[in-house]
């Protein structure tokens, strides 16, 4: 459905024994790791759907860049799928950006979910295609996770309300309120977007940013280079996910709070997001408010609506 006052498209409600698809547009994956999450959503009530050539590898990515994009086209082409799952991150998303059929994609759209590596798809699909996506789990870390943490995952693609996260222990770095679409996710991954054809639009937006063992000059770096791409100017705000095997967490802190010293925005860290055991999931693409004295992003609105699609899968 296409919300006419934002000029967005929503993917369709995920109901109770719908069929999931899995793409592995990146790195290949573990079996083990993989039956599992496959177990948690199959026990929840889901039937997922795996493609012959998803195990298809070819050195650290699965398959050939067509083979990954193919199988993508295949799964927003079928009506019989409700939503797109990524099997990993890892390494090679970029590579298929200028592979896939974003006509095909905005003509069917569909919940895509994923994190890490995928932010490349992430933030192209929303902005190629105006479609709200979703930050979250990848189905090699969901078995981690466990049944109950999948529900409260899967709250934001079954529940036809806006999604409000919370976290009580989370870090004020600049006090304030905003308002904007969230978008972001990898900090390494979006830096590479930039000076592509598929980089991001940050004006008038709230920038998720997390990632994982990167040293601190690598972030600082990082940051910098976003600063003096002018990515920061009219940024409305910054929420700070995790920072997994990163240096120490206050050493991050004081770093974003030195690289934005003259910029006035709310900034939010610390919050469950990224490459953590309990990775909760959040949409990206529509209108939220970020308010640090709550300790909280608070969506203006549902991320999914409840139409159907048709064209089968072959």
């Amino acid at each position: 459905m296409i919300d006419k006052q934002n000029k967005i498209i929503k993917p369709f409600i995920l109901n109770p024994g719908d069929e999931i698809g899995v793409v592995a547009p990146a790195s290949p994956f573990d079996f083990k790791k993989f039956n599992q999450g496959v177990s948690v959503l199959e026990n929840l009530g889901y039937k997922v759907v795996i493609l012959p050539g998803l195990f298809k590898t070819s050195g650290y990515l699965a398959g050939s860049d067509q083979h990954r994009a193919d199988i993508i086209h295949k799964m927003f082409a079928a009506s019989n799928i409700k939503a797109v799952f990524c099997a990993r991150g890892g390494f090679g998303s970029l590579r298929i950006l200028p592979l896939l059929d974003f006509d095909l994609i905005k003509k069917n759209p569909k919940i895509f979910l994923g994190f890490s590596d995928i932010t490349a798809l992430l933030s192209v699909l929303k902005e190629k295609c105006s479609m709200v996506v979703f930050h979250g789990p990848n189905i090699t870390t969901l078995g981690n996770s466990g049944e109950q943490f999948a529900k409260t995952l899967l709250n934001a693609m079954t529940e036809n309300k806006p999604v409000e996260i919370q976290e009580p222990g989370a870090i004020i770095l600049k006090p304030g309120i905003a308002f904007g679409r969230v978008i972001g996710g990898n900090l390494s991954t979006i830096c590479h977007l930039l000076g592509t054809p598929f980089a991001p639009a940050f004006k008038n937006s709230i920038l998720l940013l997390e990632d994982r063992g990167e040293a601190l000059y690598r972030i600082d770096r990082m940051l910098t280079q976003l600063k003096l791409a002018g990515c920061f100017k009219e940024l409305a705000g910054l929420i700070l996910g995790d920072f997994a095997q990163c240096n120490d967490k206050q050493l991050i802190y004081q770093l974003v709070k030195s690289v934005f010293k003259e910029i006035e925005l709310p900034i939010l860290a610390g919050l469950p997001i990224g490459h953590i055991q309990q990775n909760i999931t959040i949409p990206l693409g529509i209108e939220a408010m970020l308010d640090t004295e709550r300790k909280g992003i608070f969506f203006q609105e549902a991320a999914i609506c409840s139409e159907i699609i048709q064209t089968e899968i072959k």
